[in-house]
């Protein structure tokens, strides 16, 4: 049972940050190239509260990844058009083909967290949810698809800093939006949905991995290696052979 309280300690990270990051990004590039020879996707997608750090955890992630195999969606309230379809169907349009990673910034869980809590859906359609959110990734693991879900977590208290150094700089305000107060009013019951949420899609085939956002650099390494871990796992890791053709034409061209 995942309990958000048990991830606020915000310890600081005591690795080398700069060197363990930079390593593995090297080991994410390689993990790329795997799937992209295999013909492998993937969805890495992650889920927190406003200002948590998503946006900085993405950035470091595919950073070093060829930008023509991997997407990254940001996931804003749904467009008119998007709303005349059911609620999963604009995630569908953007899974990845063979050989892709795609990256949600936000996702398909807003039906039964801000939709919920705000009001949007019914009681009914985010109860509904739930099953229709687990068949939804059921099928997306059946297809061969790999399904990583972050969650990142930060307390009141460092959540309520950040937001005021949005404010306080006038180059990050545009980050900040009314939005970001009224969710904040309403922590308690986003509490309450983001804990039903666990306890009803923490499945065996997708289970949730809980990051304590409080410290940033601890946050991006263990989002980072978790995500490492969980791509390299579903994917062949042995280097791609060179073809003979390829490696005779290029020992001509080279030593021409």
């Amino acid at each position: 049972m995942i309990d958000l309280t048990d991830f606020e300690d915000g310890k600081p990270y005591h690795g080398r940050y700069k060197h363990d990051l930079k390593k593995l990004q090297k080991r994410l590039e390689h993990i790329q190239v795997a799937h992209i020879v295999h013909g492998r996707p993937a969805v890495v997608m992650l889920e927190g509260w406003d200002a948590a750090g998503k946006g900085g955890i993405i950035e470091r992630l595919v950073t070093k990844w060829d930008h023509r195999h991997c997407q990254v969606f940001p996931i804003a309230a749904p467009t008119d058009a998007e709303k005349a379809h059911d609620f999963l169907w604009r995630f569908r349009t953007r899974l990845p083909e063979p050989g892709h990673i795609v990256v949600f910034d936000r996702s398909w869980y807003g039906r039964v967290l801000v939709e919920r809590v705000e009001g949007y859906a019914s009681e009914v359609e985010w109860r509904a949810g739930y099953e229709e959110i687990n068949a939804f990734e059921a099928a997306l693991i059946d297809s061969g698809t790999t399904l990583i879900k972050i969650f990142v977590h930060i307390g009141q208290k460092e959540q309520d800093r950040r937001l005021q150094a949005r404010i306080d700089n006038p180059w990050k305000r545009w980050k900040t939006g009314i939005d970001d107060y009224r969710n904040r009013a309403k922590r308690p019951a986003y509490l309450d949905a983001m804990h039903d949420m666990f306890a009803r899609t923490d499945t065996g085939g997708s289970p949730w991995f809980v990051v304590d956002g409080n410290d940033k650099k601890a946050a991006r390494i263990a989002a980072l290696d978790h995500i490492a871990d969980r791509l390299a796992a579903h994917v062949d890791m042995t280097p791609p052979p060179l073809d003979p053709d390829i490696a005779r034409i290029a020992h001509i061209a080279l030593d021409d």
